[in-house]
């Protein structure tokens, strides 16, 4: 009989490893200050902070939207450091969906239209993509609002049709940036719930967030400060 192969390890969906964030200036401004970071698979991390904390020019590095000045981004396993532009982009379609505070639907596309779309950048048929995206709008809860445009919906709808736009590629990450900044507290509860929901399910999940009470719902919380992380509790 022969032996089992060792199962390969799962590397972490995200690792930052120094990570630092320079802007140009007189003198040069410097944002992020080696930055530690570990996101494991099926982890669900809150990341909080003050306004001018760091926590979005945190955010948008560790989603490869910006470049860090110096250290190491791996993205699946995938290390960064030197891929081109358009690798870059390959890797974000493969491995990350965003959902941002200003939801960035399209006005003039339904929902069902929104969440396919991003399935057609990946070269995915027509009848595939609506298909994987009505599916997905009925996992968030809006099977009854598949064809209403976004000005149609509420704001808790509509970051729900963003989010639904996140996952329809099967990314190994979701990076949501302030997901309840601009929604009601009837809102605010009813994404939360969701985003847990989705975390049960075994989706890895990274918010940022100004709101302590929306950080403190996390198993996993990380405090940022001055461009540093000051606290990281599990």
């Amino acid at each position: 009989m022969s032996a089992l192969a060792p199962t390969r390890p799962v590397p972490p969906a995200l690792e930052l490893v120094a990570v630092g964030k320079e802007y140009a200036g007189s003198p040069p401004v410097r944002v992020l200050h080696g930055v530690d970071l570990r996101v494991d698979d099926g982890d669900f991390v809150t990341i909080v902070g003050q306004s001018g904390s760091g926590k979005s020019t945190l955010l948008h590095v560790a989603g490869t939207l910006d470049r860090p000045t110096s250290g190491r981004v791996l993205v699946a396993g995938v290390d960064t450091t030197e891929l081109s532009d358009d690798q870059l982009a390959a890797v974000r379609s493969r491995h990350l969906g965003f959902v941002f505070q200003q939801f960035f639907l399209l006005e003039d596309l339904s929902a069902l239209d929104n969440v396919a779309l991003a399935l057609a950048y990946q070269g995915v048929g027509m009848a595939e993509r609506r298909a994987r995206a009505g599916a997905l709008l009925d996992r968030v809860g809006l099977s009854h609002r598949v064809h209403h445009l976004p000005r149609e919906l509420s704001g808790g709808e509509r970051q729900r049709v963003a989010i639904a736009r996140a996952l329809v590629t099967d990314p190994s990450l979701l990076l949501a940036d302030e997901p309840t900044g601009n929604l009601d507290s009837q809102s605010t509860r009813s994404i939360l719930d969701l985003l847990h929901e989705l975390h049960d399910e075994g989706v890895t999940i990274l918010v940022i967030t100004h709101d302590t009470s929306v950080a403190a719902l996390a198993p996993h919380q990380i405090t940022v400060a001055d461009g540093r992380i000051t606290a990281d509790r599990r």
